[in-house]
């Protein structure tokens, strides 16, 4: 099991110091969100990543349907070439709230669906590096051999963790193609995290029952854990890899509090 932390919202020089301190203090990762309209999470993450060298850097999430797949790919492939293969993207729909809507009007589920599917298909044809052209409903990309970037560090690209919907088999079947689940259980028309361990379990035997129906191995793929804890013996014994300590409400002392405190037991 490894342990990662979410730094919400901070500007970058206090992602970098704490990025720092999380790799001094034994963090395996430090996450932050994408917002649509705020701190742009790939300049602070390059901060954090010429602080520190072991420690992974990634999203916590970026709503892909919101940007352009081929931007998405060129700052994460960037990065991880700086960074010697330390990144993580984490990708969803982008739940609609008013840091979104502020500038965009609103889209359906299925049309962020829509263009979820394509542009981790585009992300996946370009951190591949061969000549590559897609053409769906949303995005038309023709080959091009216009100064190509050299490839990520990572192979064959950026790992991509997706949010799976518990219950909704095209959300499951989508997030379990790529490298690894972030649950989302749907509860009242809203999504949460896993409530428990028990709940966790669910989760992954539905996720391992899918991967395997496409042919896909269970090794090596990462399920996510989210929320407080002290120790995650439960959430490992569920099939978690990840545990992802979030607090979306703190402030820069607690968090730093929180990371010298060291990652959870297990």
């Amino acid at each position: 099991m490894r342990c990662g932390i979410v730094l919400p919202f901070f500007d970058a020089p206090d992602v970098a110091s704490c990025a720092a301190l999380a790799e001094e203090c034994g963090w395996d990762g430090v996450f932050l969100a994408e917002a649509v309209w705020g701190v742009d999470a790939w300049v602070a993450l390059t901060a954090a990543a010429m602080r520190t060298s072991s420690v992974r850097l990634g999203t916590m999430l970026t709503p892909l349907p919101r940007f352009k797949p081929w931007d998405v790919a060129s700052k994460a492939a960037t990065l991880d070439r700086l960074s010697g293969g330390r990144v993580q993207l984490s990708v969803g729909l982008g739940a609609l709230h008013p840091g979104w809507t502020a500038f965009e009007r609103g889209t359906s589920r299925a049309e962020r669906a829509l263009l979820l599917d394509e542009g981790l298909a585009v992300y996946d044809g370009l951190m591949r590096g061969r000549p590559f052209s897609f053409r769906g409903q949303r995005y038309d990309v023709r080959e091009t051999d216009f100064f190509p970037p050299p490839p990520p560090v990572q192979r064959p690209r950026v790992p991509v963790w997706v949010v799976g919907a518990f219950g909704r088999a095209r959300s499951m079947r989508r997030a379990v193609a790529w490298d690894g689940l972030l649950p989302n259980v749907i509860d009242g028309g809203e999504a949460r995290g896993a409530a428990d361990p028990a709940e966790l379990a669910a989760v992954v035997a539905q996720a391992r029952e899918f991967r395997t129906s496409l042919g896909l191995p269970w090794d090596g793929f990462d399920v996510i854990a989210e929320g407080k804890a002290t120790s995650v013996d439960e959430w490992a014994d569920a099939g978690a890899t990840w545990w992802i300590e979030s607090d979306w409400e703190t402030t820069v002392d607690a968090v730093r509090a929180r990371i010298t405190a060291g990652p959870p037991s297990s």
